[in-house]
């Protein structure tokens, strides 16, 4: 990421575009607080995502507002905690609903100020709605499950962890570009390294962690690995299609928080599916 002229040549970012100290401080900062509330109360997790989100949605709205679409900011807003809530209290079914009704509610809200823009800004709003809340209830869903805080735990590392096993080979053997006209400083050799230590951090994790096959560890790392690159990419897209650089600032010289959950909200679904099918609900 490109400093101010005049920038001291250390703190420049690195040949995988990344500023490694505060990327790292970031990364941890994060994971020492969803790991204390994993450890203390696993229901804890929930009001920190909740947090997570309302900041993500403020920087996200924010970003669209660069393009002059305005996203129907307060029922999304509203309608985190409760879909937290409903996901970890009554399962599937009820958050889906309570997503379903969240999605008529824009609609009928955006009514309120006119039909100009009407599609565009209430079809960026539902867009909004399915990229983190909803993402958000399958994130809880999986936390509601008997050894919800292993799963939780496990998929916040087999998501980070590709993102540290991304640099680590970009920065040494980066050449060949994956996406140039989305994201330019990812290249195919960082990707295989993603996998590489994604595929041993998941064996790793299944087989201490939730009594897995150390083969499910493995499927689970590349698939997880593919899933947060995709979802660096959509990202960069979308900053890319907006005109901005980074969604928010309220992390010093790496953007916002939704530029560091990027890889997470996909994988929040991929995970919940992932664990379903091989370890059960």
């Amino acid at each position: 990421m490109a400093e101010p002229a005049g920038a001291d040549t250390a703190a420049q970012p690195s040949k995988a575009g990344r500023n490694l100290p505060v990327a790292i401080a970031a990364g941890v900062a994060l994971g020492l607080l969803a790991l204390a509330s994993l450890v203390f109360q696993k229901w804890l997790f929930i009001p920190l995502a909740v947090i997570a989100l309302w900041i993500g949605v403020t920087e996200i709205s924010n970003g669209f507002a660069a393009r002059d679409i305005k996203i129907v900011r307060w029922p999304i807003l509203i309608a985190v905690p409760i879909i937290g809530w409903v996901a970890y209290a009554f399962g599937t079914t009820a958050y889906l609903g309570v997503f379903a009704a969240l999605i008529l509610v824009i609609l009928v809200w955006r009514l309120t100020v006119g039909t100009e823009h009407y599609v565009r800004d209430a079809t960026a709003s539902v867009f909004v709605a399915a990229y983190l809340p909803l993402m958000l209830g399958f994130a809880v869903l999986t936390l509601a499950t008997g050894n919800g805080a292993w799963r939780i735990l496990t998929f916040i590392c087999l998501t980070i962890g590709s993102d540290i096993g991304g640099y680590a080979a970009g920065v040494l053997f980066g050449k060949h570009p994956m996406a140039p006209q989305i994201s330019p400083k990812k290249s195919w050799e960082g990707f295989a390294g993603s996998v590489v230590f994604q595929v041993i951090l998941g064996v790793v994790l299944f087989v201490t962690l939730l009594s897995g096959e150390w083969w499910e560890g493995a499927i689970v790392g590349v698939i997880m690995t593919i899933t947060a690159t995709l979802g660096d990419f959509i990202e960069s897209a979308v900053k890319r299609d907006l005109g901005i650089k980074d969604m928010g600032s309220i992390m010093p010289g790496h953007g916002g928080l939704m530029d560091r959950l990027d890889s997470l909200i996909p994988n929040a679904f991929v995970s919940w599916a992932l664990f379903t099918v091989l370890l059960g609900s």
